[in-house]
C-alpha cells in the first residue's frame, strides 16, 4: 500500500529557452535515457500534472515522461499562438534542447488538441499518441460542438477581448484559495460525477493536483487557461483528417464536460485512430489508468519502427 500511495517527485525540472526569447517549463520523470513520452496537461494544469500511476511506471519500466507546460502557466512565458498548430514549434524546440529525437504523446482534456497538433506537424518524430478526454475542433469541417465547448464557442469574441483580465483573475483566485485548496478540491469532488470522485480518491491523485496547480499559479500564473479557450475556438491550423500518426482516444461515457461524441467524431475522421470507451467514467477518470496510457503509446511505438517514421518525411 505504501508504494501505491507514493507520488514520485520529478527527476528534474527546468526551463527551456526558445528562439524568440520565451521559456517553457518542463518536469521529467523516469530515467534520462528511457524512451520519451511528452505529457500535455489539461486546462488548467502545469508540468507536474502527470498522474501517480504514470510516474511510478516511468521509474519501474524506464520510461522518460516529460510534462510540458504551455505558455502562460508555471515557468512558461505567457504567449498566444495564432492557432493550436503553433504549439508544435515550441515542442520541437523543447525536444531538441532535451536531446529527444522521437517521442510519444499523451494529453488530457485541453492537452488533447495539442497532441493532435504535434501528431500532424511533427509526424516524422511521433510514433504514437493517446488523447484522454480531449476536445474536438469547433471551426471548419472537422468541428463538433457540445459540452463546455458550446459555451466557449458562443463567447469566443469576448474571450478574445478579455483573455488577459480573465487569466489574471483566475491566477488571483487560485492564489487566494491556496491556504484552503485541500478543502476546496474536496468540495469540488463532492459535487462532481462519480467518475471524477473516484479519480480524486485514488492514491496520490489529490496530492498531485494540488501540487501542480499550486506551482502553476505561483509562477507565471494561470494565463494559459484563457489562452487555451481562445485557441480552441479558432480554426486549429490543420485538419485531423491529415494526421498520419496512430492515435488512441480514451473517453468516459459519463464525461460531463467533453461529450463522448467528440472522440467518436474525431476517430471517424482520422486514418489511424481507435476509441476506448471507459464505462461510467467522467472527465478525469482516465488519469487513474495513466500507466495504461503510457503502455499504449509504447505499444504503438513498437509497431512503428524508426524506418517507417523516417519514410513519412
Amino acid at each position: 500500500m505504501a508504494a501505491e500511495n507514493e507520488v514520485p517527485e520529478p527527476r528534474a525540472e527546468l526551463s527551456v529557452d526558445l528562439a524568440d526569447g520565451r521559456s517553457i517549463g518542463v518536469a521529467e520523470f523516469g530515467p534520462a535515457d528511457g524512451r520519451a513520452i511528452l505529457w500535455f496537461h489539461g486546462t488548467p494544469g502545469g508540468r507536474r500534472q502527470v498522474p501517480p500511476p504514470a510516474r511510478r511506471l516511468a521509474n519501474t519500466e524506464g520510461v522518460r515522461i516529460i510534462g510540458v507546460e504551455r505558455p502562460g502557466v508555471g515557468a512558461s512565458t505567457a504567449h498566444v499562438h495564432d492557432n493550436v498548430a503553433g504549439w508544435a514549434s515550441d515542442v520541437e524546440q523543447v525536444a531538441d534542447a532535451l536531446g529527444v529525437d522521437r517521442f510519444g504523446l499523451i494529453g488530457l482534456s485541453g492537452g488533447g488538441p495539442y497532441v493532435l497538433a504535434c501528431s500532424h506537424e511533427l509526424s516524422d518524430r511521433v510514433p504514437g499518441a493517446v488523447v484522454l478526454g480531449g476536445v474536438a475542433p469547433t471551426e471548419g469541417p472537422d468541428a463538433a460542438l457540445g459540452g463546455m465547448m458550446d459555451l466557449a464557442y458562443r463567447l469566443r469574441l469576448p474571450l478574445g477581448w478579455m483573455r488577459v483580465p480573465l487569466g489574471l483573475s483566475l491566477t488571483a483566485l487560485a492564489r487566494v484559495l491556496r491556504p484552503i485548496e485541500g478543502p476546496a478540491i474536496d468540495l469540488y469532488a463532492q459535487i462532481s460525477p462519480d467518475g471524477d470522485r473516484r479519480a480524486f480518491e485514488s492514491p496520490g491523485m489529490k496530492r498531485m493536483f494540488l501540487d501542480d496547480l499550486g506551482r502553476g499559479a505561483a509562477g507565471v500564473g494561470l494565463m494559459s487557461v484563457a489562452a487555451d479557450m481562445v485557441l480552441f475556438t479558432r480554426h486549429w491550423g490543420f485538419s485531423v483528417r491529415d494526421i498520419p500518426v496512430p492515435v488512441r482516444f480514451w473517453h468516459g461515457d459519463a464525461d460531463h464536460m467533453v461529450p463522448l461524441d467528440h472522440a467518436r467524431h474525431m476517430v471517424d475522421l482520422m486514418p489511424d485512430a481507435e476509441l476506448v470507451v471507459r464505462p461510467d467514467e467522467s472527465h478525469l477518470g482516465t488519469l487513474v489508468v495513466g500507466d495504461d496510457a503510457v503502455r499504449t503509446v509504447l505499444d504503438l511505438w513498437d509497431r512503428t519502427p524508426a524506418a517507417t517514421v523516417a519514410a513519412s518525411r
